[in-house]
């Protein structure tokens, strides 16, 4: 494998990013709704409720809402990854990149790398946001700053981790269809088991403590190993130069 190939596909695939607009909206949107959306709940919850209750339920609200960031990184790459392969066969500029000599796991590497970095790169930027913002909201009430905090990053360090394992997933749902909205519609699924986590927390099935965080990242770890080699096993270029005509 050659990292100069796959970063020269990486970098490809910024430019054309850059100028699409649906790539342009899932990555800012969600972190920027839920950076400035929990901030306004959150202020409305502990402004209606005395002082005493409000001092408890505040880092729990915090915390809770914070996982939505994790839910938000395997949201984006859908969005990102799914037109990865179908989208650019659409726009005539996939075959150029298939008829050149680098292998496959250099190529798949490449389209990796460039979901992987813009889809990490805005839920960080979300994530600053919604700790800044909340800071102001609850310092006074708290009499310290909340964030940042070692349950935060334990959640960003999972956040990379959930983010590979939807872009490989989804490249290979790309690889293997002709519609990048059939393609982005089938990638979302893939949110339906973080949604069921989230419930799973909520309702103390399976809390998301520090620790459970942990074991989350090393299964996301063994997954994401997984899917490569099963990414590189399904991605035929001479199947998709010939089928997609």
């Amino acid at each position: 494998m050659d990292l100069q190939n796959a970063w020269s596909v990486a970098a490809k695939d910024f430019k054309i990013y850059r100028k699409k607009i649906n790539v342009i909206r899932a990555s800012v949107a969600y972190p920027l709704v839920v950076a400035v959306l929990f901030p306004v709940i959150l202020n409305y919850s502990i402004s209606s409720t005395p002082t005493s209750v409000a001092v408890v339920i505040a880092p729990q609200l915090m915390d809770s809402f914070s996982v939505w960031f994790l839910i938000g990184s395997v949201i984006i790459p859908t969005a990102i990854a799914s037109y990865s392969l179908v989208g650019e066969k659409l726009q005539k500029s996939l075959e150029p990149l298939l008829a050149t000599p680098m292998s496959d796991g250099d190529i798949l590497l490449g389209k990796s790398i460039s979901c992987l970095i813009i889809a990490v790169a805005s839920i960080y930027a979300g994530s600053i946001i919604y700790m800044v913002l909340t800071d102001d909201i609850t310092q006074g009430l708290l009499g310290y700053l909340y964030y940042p905090n070692w349950h935060m990053g334990v959640i960003l360090l999972v956040v990379p981790l959930a983010s590979l394992m939807s872009v490989e997933i989804n490249i290979i749902i790309s690889a293997r269809m002709t519609d990048a909205r059939s393609a982005q519609q089938l990638g979302t699924l893939l949110i339906l088991p973080f949604i069921g986590l989230y419930l799973a927390s909520e309702l103390d099935i399976f809390p998301f403590t520090d620790q459970n965080l942990l074991i989350l990242a090393g299964v996301l770890a063994l997954i994401d190993l997984a899917f490569y080699f099963v990414s590189k096993a399904t991605f035929q270029r001479e199947e998709i130069l010939t089928r997609w005509k």
